[in-house]
């Protein structure tokens, strides 16, 4: 399908991508946790707080970029981590990498992409982060962490969330799991120090690879105290994502890491999970003074990034949208969605009184109860 088909409604990219993809693709994308509260509860977080708009403040003249770890963006936006990408598009992690770079955003790269490190960085020359879900093998995970320096990777985001999968009941609806099918390995796979673990190659054996990713990439929890061993081999800045309670805020700020992501992985892991919008007040009230609070879960506009930026988070990755857009046309998609987002946000910012990021405050937003608004 075209591009242009692709909507410029970001609330409609999902119906829209639902059209396009397969039940087992669509329904890992779209899925949340159990009944789907928690995915629910993201977007009706949003719905309660309205913008209000403030007039004559010269808002034509404006510039909503910001800086990240010494790094100047043009909008306070990322691409979070999405792993398998090529379940919806042959060119998966690639085509994204290229849009968000053309774009100037950075794109975070998931362990559990589609294509490895190295051939991610060389298909972009954009920005780029990394995402690590935390291996069950400390020679592994140092392997990793190289690889991710060497490819140009400058922030290091762990997510906490995730070290074993939620009850997502349209993949095992549907008996749908990419990793099952050796898709999203292509880092672990390439990597010399987990291959050493292999008796043989994965090519050569691929359900024992599968295995072994399995055993070696889920089923572990880690403790507060085991982050002193991220935190002496990354040099960069390092980020924790999937923190919802203040005083899990507290703990990584005391841990010496230099920020959080307020998340619920998008609703995919807890059913009937807070809002990560309704986290975020509290989470920045904890800590936005020590370090650096960025946020997702739920974000489908620019309003929405408004809203999310006023409660306090210094920046937003954008997820879902952008691989509805790469199933709509690869790399041109993602591209129109973001341009989409990024203007979208703009016009919302200029239109409400705002010249640049500073303006976005939490007086720029009431509650519907404040308001007086009922919804239907």
């Amino acid at each position: 399908m075209n591009t242009p088909l692709c909507t410029t409604d970001g609330t409609a990219l999902e119906e829209s991508a639902r059209r396009l993809l397969e039940p087992g693709p669509f329904g890992y994308v779209a899925g949340g946790a159990g009944s789907g509260a928690t995915v629910r509860a993201n977007r009706a977080a949003f719905d309660r707080w309205r913008i209000v708009p403030r007039m004559l403040r010269g808002a034509h003249v404006r510039d909503l970029g910001t800086t990240l770890f010494g790094e100047r963006l043009p909008a306070p936006i990322l691409l979070a981590p999405i792993g398998v990408q090529s379940i919806v598009h042959p060119d998966g992690e690639l085509a994204s990498a290229r849009a968000a770079a053309a774009c100037g955003l950075p794109f975070v790269v998931s362990t559990m992409s589609s294509y490895s490190l190295e051939q991610i960085a060389e298909a972009s020359d954009g920005p780029r982060w990394f995402q690590l879900y935390w291996p069950d093998d400390p020679e592994v995970c140092l392997s990793l962490l190289d690889r991710a320096r060497r490819a140009g990777c400058t922030t290091l985001v762990v997510t906490l969330d995730n070290w074993t999968f939620g009850w997502r009941t349209r993949d095992l609806d549907q008996d749908y799991s990419p990793a099952a099918q050796g898709i999203g390995t292509a880092t672990a796979f390439s990597d010399p120090v987990f291959r050493s673990r292999l008796d043989r190659p994965p090519r050569d054996d691929l359900p024992a690879a599968i295995a072994q990713w399995k055993a070696m990439f889920t089923g572990v929890d880690r403790e507060w105290q085991d982050l002193g061993f991220l935190r002496r081999n990354w040099p960069g800045p390092l980020v924790l994502k999937g923190i919802l309670h203040p005083d899990d805020a507290v703990l990584a700020a005391d841990a010496g890491v230099d920020a959080v992501v307020v998340s619920n992985h998008g609703g995919r892991q807890v059913d009937g999970a807070i809002a990560a919008l309704d986290a975020l007040p509290e989470v920045v009230a904890a800590v936005g003074e020590r370090i650096t609070v960025l946020f997702d879960s739920g974000v489908r506009t620019g309003a929405d990034l408004v809203k999310a930026l006023c409660l306090g988070a210094d920046a937003v990755l954008v997820g879902r949208p952008y691989v509805y857009g790469l199933a709509h046309g690869g790399e041109a998609g993602v591209s129109r969605v973001l341009t989409n987002l990024l203007t979208e946000f703009d016009l919302t910012v200029t239109l409400s009184g705002g010249r640049q990021r500073s303006d976005l405050r939490p007086e720029v937003l009431k509650t519907n109860r404040e308001v007086g608004f009922v919804s239907a």
